[in-house]
């Protein structure tokens, strides 16, 4: 492991290179890059594309690479070999961003980086161009300290350019380049912290099911007063429906999911999560388990999105068909068919002969479950302590990656570990998304501590 004066050296390293940290995030921050014409122009991702290229291959990646994936976006890899006898580590994150949603709602220009009582706030500052920027700086740091000749193991870059529209391009590029993307371990810089300045690597992640629920019941609207009462209302169906999946406690109830499990590790308090969460006072939190059993251990069904007539211009009419989006967390444990088919059989049998319903898939994806007790995950484990002053704790997730189990498939001996800048103040997804740069100089640290420490 690394003894206290390269530590100190490497720290005060990643402390002066923070302003290049800044600068570069604030260009990266500044590319639209939404992998959706519809939204954006993709020739933005292309910009971001090509600045991570350069930015990894001038840190001493010279192999540095734009391949185009089966969804037509765009994947860096930058490689450095091995020096003779050492691991290969993989870097993984990713340069696509959400669509900063209501723009007005942001304090700041979302596509301008803005320090603001001490975070820097703008769209992908967190997730994941900040992980960019720290992989990043970690390799500078490491570069900078040890000289030319500056990573003591193989580092292979990869910057995905659409993980956020879940368009499976990686998942099918990384079994097509097995060789060229193989390695001992993959640090995967897509999480975060569970709180600031608490050291936390994430050990599970939830699968998902997500579809789109259809109810129809009339050829065309009816006058709710000559024909409400007798004649099917669709929109009444579909609330019914979507009832019968939370009983009144809130827990997500859908036969054949088991939704009793228990969260063995870090528990997070209910009061934390109220701050972290934005949960209104006199307002209860959901579900008959702890916080960690409800958001990591537990199936987790939530209506993200409802098609029925807005209150101003609706009319006095029974609505003929009604349409919702779906989409059901799962942890390890159940695979995202076996839930599929727990949610048909689910709305089949509570919608009996009421409405025709029909259920489009949009999309699976399997939870995930990181191994422990490997020599990276030790050497990670001690540069967290070093870079922190603590020792590191471990959580689950809510969001899923498909990734990572496209990796532990294709590479079932490497070590894959989950970690980054982002933690619950951050508010990535949301508006006035942001980092704190204190985070992203300690995560920066702990992974050029990291590479030294996996090397020995």
């Amino acid at each position: 492991m690394t003894d206290i004066s390269e530590a100190s050296a490497l720290r005060e390293r990643v402390r002066a290179l923070m302003p290049r940290a800044k600068s570069d995030l604030a260009e990266l921050v500044s590319y639209r890059s939404v992998y959706d014409p519809r939204v954006f122009p993709i020739e933005e991702c292309r910009r971001a594309a090509r600045w991570t290229r350069d930015a990894f291959a001038d840190v001493g990646l010279a192999e540095a690479e734009l391949y185009e994936t089966s969804d037509g976006s765009e994947v860096v890899v930058a490689r450095h070999p091995a020096p003779a006898g050492a691991p290969t580590v993989l870097l993984y994150c990713h340069y696509d961003v959400q669509p900063p949603m209501d723009e007005d709602a942001w304090i700041s220009p979302a596509w301008e980086l803005t320090e603001r009582d001490g975070r820097w706030y703008g769209r992908g500052a967190a997730d994941c161009k900040g992980n960019l920027v720290a992989h990043l700086t970690a390799l500078r740091a490491l570069r900078e300290t040890l000289g030319d000749n500056g990573f003591p193991v193989g580092v292979t870059l990869v910057a995905e350019g659409s993980e956020e529209q879940g368009t499976g391009g990686m998942e099918t590029f990384v079994p097509a380049h097995a060789e060229l993307l193989r390695s001992d371990a993959l640090v995967i810089g897509d999480c975060g912290n569970f709180a600031l300045g608490v050291p936390t690597l994430t050990q599970t992640l939830r699968g998902m099911v997500s579809v789109v629920l259809t109810v129809e019941t009339l050829a065309g609207p009816l006058h709710s007063g000559m024909f409400g009462g007798a004649a099917p209302d669709a929109l009444a169906a579909l609330i019914h429906l979507l009832a019968s999946m939370r009983d009144e406690h809130g827990n997500t109830t859908i036969a054949g999911l088991p939704a009793d499990q228990r969260w063995a590790g870090e528990q997070y308090p209910a009061d934390r999560f109220r701050v972290d969460a934005g949960v209104l006072d006199g307002v209860e939190l959901l579900g008959d388990g702890t916080v960690a059993d409800m958001i990591w251990a537990r199936p987790a069904l939530t209506v993200i999105g409802i098609d029925v007539p807005p209150v101003v211009g609706s009319a006095a009419a029974i609505q003929p068909t009604a349409r919702a989006r779906l989409n059901l967390r799962i942890p390890p444990g159940i695979e995202p068919e076996q839930a599929l088919k727990a949610l048909t059989a689910h709305v089949d049998s509570h919608i009996g002969r009421s409405a025709r319903v029909t259920l489009e898939t949009e999309g699976l994806a399997a939870p995930f479950r990181a191994t422990t007790g490997g020599s990276a995950r030790r050497a990670m484990e001690a540069a967290f302590h070093t870079a922190f002053g603590r020792a590191s704790t471990t959580q689950g997730q809510g969001g899923s990656i498909p990734l990572c189990n496209t990796f532990a498939e294709t590479y079932p001996d490497a070590e894959i570990m989950l970690l980054g800048v982002e933690e619950p103040k951050c508010l990535i997804h949301a508006p006035n998304e942001s980092v704190d740069p204190a985070e992203l100089e300690r995560i920066a640290l702990t992974e050029a501590l990291f590479l030294l420490n996996y090397a020995r």
